[in-house]
């Protein structure tokens, strides 16, 4: 099964525009993935209206996952899994003094029912990652996409590591 063409799969939620220059990089990676996404900025305090406007849109316009991403407070995420019965995945920002422990800890700390998938604090290629996967289980040509990444990945590391055993070799 293929994603009907120019569909976006992934809503990426940010409740700062201060918060877009980490946010970018999971659309960046769901590009590479070939996956469409759109980023919105709403605020679970300031404007809880306009998130709950996006949510009715995203379900109803075939948007199958989504990314909470917040710092400090971070409520976002689990207010986004409160309201949809899509999979919501919590990115925590390092934002603030804690350095995004608060964000970390009020992104997993979700009462019984209301889930939220979280990753690490600035995750953001991980968060992309996790919805790449989610959706894989529908769509093949996704599932081929995140294996040439691996690989990819795969194939950076070892060189990197051998590049540093090499440096370590005293010179001849």
């Amino acid at each position: 099964m293929t994603a009907p063409h120019g569909t976006i799969l992934v809503g990426i939620l940010t409740g700062s525009p201060n918060d877009l220059p980490k946010v970018v990089k999971v659309r960046d990676t769901l590009d590479e993935l070939g996956i469409r996404s759109e980023i919105v900025v709403a605020s679970a305090h300031r404007t809880p209206d306009k998130v709950f406007a996006y949510l009715d849109r995203a379900h109803a316009e075939g948007v199958q996952v989504l990314i909470g991403c917040a710092g400090v407070a971070a409520h976002l995420a689990g207010v986004i899994a409160g309201h949809t019965r899509l999979p919501v995945i919590g990115l925590p920002l390092g934002n603030g003094p804690l350095s995004g422990w608060d964000s970390l800890l009020s992104t997993v700390q979700m009462p019984p029912g209301v889930p939220v998938a979280t990753v690490a604090v600035d995750g953001s290629r991980n968060a992309a990652i996790l919805a790449a996967r989610i959706l894989a289980l529908k769509y093949p040509a996704i599932d081929a996409a995140l294996e040439q990444l691996a690989e990819q990945e795969r194939r950076r590391y070892d060189q990197t590591a051998d590049e540093a055993l090499a440096a370590l070799k005293p010179a001849s």
